[in-house]
């Protein structure tokens, strides 16, 4: 088999030649390339005899997969896959794997920064105080005893809600399908009732279909005003002037956002980076020293797994 690394996975060399070894040493070839291109003529010379492609979030656009056609399994290392054209992959008969999991702990712990930011005025009372200012108008607020609603409860939304129950938090979820580990973490609700209810409501749910354009002007509007909203998870989820509206008119309190309708650099000109007590990350709750290797060990286990005829988090084929 000839397997391809598409693009770098921000670990050490060291780590990929690892991960890789038992894959040479069993007579597979291994190519890693350490540079991104979105330059489809590029990717088709890199991996377009390749049997097995991995990759993190590079976009892969029907007319990119085209020219894999050798390929017969991709490895994403990355948790959606909203990235990859799935008609495409399936029409190719590319098996597609993600690496769910990896990025749980990092995703969880930005979201707490974040409510932690909006609450005790982090980020204003750092300027106030370089500026030469005070506390004046900078009193916040704890997190202890407030509702907080999770949207999303699969690995990442229980691990965000174990933290928040260590800080005496009430949480409040809503999932389509609820886990053993979930009822035994939350108050399962519908999503009315969690948004109407909750002092903060973080986003932990894939954008699929049925959650594209999911948080509308009409639900935000059921929000208390003072309420803040975490979005760590997709940006298409959101209806970002319709957010950017609520925060400019005083009917929500906060928000912090760390995905878009596109991926970072932002158009300086997006609604929510003109926003009232907005904050606003490049897309970086996943990435930690930590999380990245934990990336490339699931992607590459991905790789192991469907050559010992065992295929595992597949999510198309």
């Amino acid at each position: 088999m000839k397997i391809v690394l598409i693009e770098p996975l921000s670990v050490k060399t060291e780590v990929i030649e690892k991960l890789s070894a038992p894959w040479v040493a069993a007579g597979h070839t291994f190519t890693a390339y350490d540079t991104r291109s979105d330059d489809p003529a590029e990717l088709q010379r890199r991996a377009g005899d390749a049997d097995i492609i991995i990759e993190g979030n590079q976009p892969l656009p029907a007319n990119v997969l085209k020219g894999f056609v050798a390929c017969k399994y991709l490895s994403v290392g990355f948790s959606g896959i909203d990235h990859v054209d799935a008609a495409a992959a399936k029409a190719q008969g590319i098996m597609v794997s993600n690496s769910a999991g990896y990025a749980n702990d990092s995703v969880a712990e930005l979201a707490l920064g974040m409510m932690l930011n909006l609450l005790r005025n982090i980020s204003a009372a750092d300027a106030a105080c370089k500026a030469g200012g005070t506390k004046d108008g900078l009193v916040g607020n704890e997190l202890l005893g407030k509702t907080v609603g999770i949207v999303g409860m699969g690995a990442c939304g229980c691990r965000m809600a174990e933290i928040l129950r260590v800080f005496g938090c009430r949480v409040l979820f809503y999932a389509p399908r609820i886990s053993e580990r979930a009822a035994s973490l939350g108050q399962a609700v519908s999503l009315e009732a969690l948004f109407a209810q909750s002092d903060i409501v973080t986003l932990h749910c894939p954008l699929t279909d049925e959650t594209r354009g999911m948080v509308s002007a009409q639900l935000l509007a059921t929000m208390k005003p003072s309420a803040l909203l975490i979005n760590t998870a997709r940006g298409p989820i959101v209806d970002s002037a319709a957010l950017a509206e609520a925060l400019n008119s005083g009917k929500l309190a906060g928000a912090a956002v760390d995905v878009y309708e596109t991926e970072p650099p932002i158009d300086t000109a997006h609604p929510l980076l003109q926003a009232k007590n907005c904050i606003t990350t490049p897309h970086v709750a996943f990435a930690t020293a930590e999380s990245m290797v934990k990336r490339a060990q699931i992607a590459f286990g991905n790789v192991d797994a469907y050559l010992a005829g065992q295929p595992r988090n597949v999510k198309i084929g």
